[in-house]
């Protein structure tokens, strides 16, 4: 997959002041944030790219971006608390200004190899929020593609995301949602069990069917095991392995896995080209 050409008039290294249009806490851990560029333009990314955010006199993390380029102006970010940076970007608040530089990687192929074809989203815990770019892209150019089923899975009630647009995607006649939560909560009347227990009441036709993956590592091997139970081709399985990013440009070397630099060859990658990658997954 090839990364979008969006950097091809920035500076790698120098990062675009943008300001801060909205911040709200959504879970103990998770923060929503909307950012516009002071320059007014769009970012130019492509759902499953992610972003160096950076804070003044804190530093900077690699971010998904978790917003479709066709929702509007500005694009969207939601961060976890896991350490300083994260926790100083959990501190912002609506006026405050940061520093973002890219887009970075490749992304879903939803222009490519998703367009005309049925799409299976399996979206775990925090998976959800690179997953979101490409959902929306999809329902926001709903005629270009067959069916799509989306299956989210978390913890614990809690810790779900998006819940105004879960409500949606689960009113539409045209998706076919399905959640669950690992383990049984006060108040909870869905279904529960780990999200390959909703696989088996998933009909696909393996030959139309694209898979896109994401969530936390344990989950991959046994969604991959399910993906292969229905016949899913490995040609038509991508997988984020956003978890991975660090600098973002392939100078620091933390995301690289047996010679394949994550930040330039991924985040997104088709799972056909890294079956053969075993610490990747």
């Amino acid at each position: 997959m090839m990364a979008c050409g969006c950097l091809a008039s920035k500076d790698l290294y120098l990062p675009e002041p943008a300001q801060v249009l909205k911040a709200r806490p959504m879970t103990e851990l998770e923060v929503f944030l909307h950012f516009a560029l002071d320059s007014g333009g769009q970012l130019g990314h492509m759902p499953g790219q992610f972003v160096e955010l950076s804070v003044p006199g804190i530093g900077e993390a690699p971010i998904s971006i978790s917003s479709s380029p066709t929702s509007g102006p500005g694009f969207e970010m939601v961060v976890r608390k896991v350490g300083n940076v994260t926790g100083a970007i959990h501190r912002l608040k609506a006026g405050d200004r940061v520093g973002i530089r890219g887009p970075y990687g490749t992304h879903f192929p939803v222009e490519t190899a998703m367009r005309g074809r049925d799409l299976l989203f399996v979206c775990g815990g925090i998976g959800l929020v690179p997953m979101r770019s490409a959902i929306q892209y999809v329902l926001h150019n709903r005629a270009d593609y067959g069916r799509v089923i989306i299956l989210y899975g978390t913890k614990s009630p809690p810790e779900r995301l998006f819940l105004d647009e879960l409500q949606q995607w689960a009113r539409r006649s045209d998706v076919q949602y399905m959640e669950t939560i690992d383990r049984a909560a006060p108040g909870w009347t869905g279904h529960v069990g780990v999200i390959t227990t909703l696989m088996p009441g998933v009909e696909v036709d393996p030959v139309r069917t694209v898979a896109l993956v994401c969530g936390p590592p344990v989950m991959y091997r046994f969604v991959l095991l399910e993906l292969f139970r229905m016949n899913v081709s490995k040609d038509n399985i991508y997988v984020s392995l956003e978890r991975h990013m660090k600098c973002g440009v392939g100078k620091c070397g933390h995301c690289q896995i047996n010679g394949v630099y994550v930040c330039q060859d991924g985040p997104v990658f088709r799972y056909a080209d890294i079956e053969g990658l075993r610490e990747a997954l």
